[in-house]
């Protein structure tokens, strides 16, 4: 609810790495990894930004962050074929008027 994000590991109560005030305090609304590229992972917050973290290049900051400014999104979901070499990732935004929103991502952050 503060914007804090940490990352566990399953052997230990306590996290590996914790980033606080990541989202400029906004609740972290939905979070997920990346399915063509484990390094990777996206934060949506309450106030509609998405943050593209990729460990391998910073793990102190989002390498990225969009906002979505047309209507607030309410969930967000990752797809993408982690099997196939071709590293294609979308981002589902569901937004509060409840349309569907798909987004692909740049294959910098996609591709594994």
């Amino acid at each position: 609810s503060d914007g804090s994000i940490r990352l566990h590991q399953m052997t230990s109560e306590y996290p590996l790495m914790q980033w606080n005030d990541s989202t400029n305090g906004q609740p972290v609304i939905a979070l997920q990894w990346a399915l063509t590229r484990p390094a990777v992972f996206f934060a949506l917050d309450a106030s509609s930004n998405i943050y593209i973290w990729d460990l391998l290049e910073n793990d102190l900051l989002p390498v990225a962050k969009q906002t979505i400014p047309s209507e607030k999104v309410v969930a967000m979901c990752l797809l993408g074929e982690p099997e196939k070499a071709n590293g294609l990732l979308g981002i589902v935004l569901a937004k509060e008027s409840g349309q569907m929103e798909i987004q692909y991502v740049k294959k910098k952050w996609a591709s594994p």
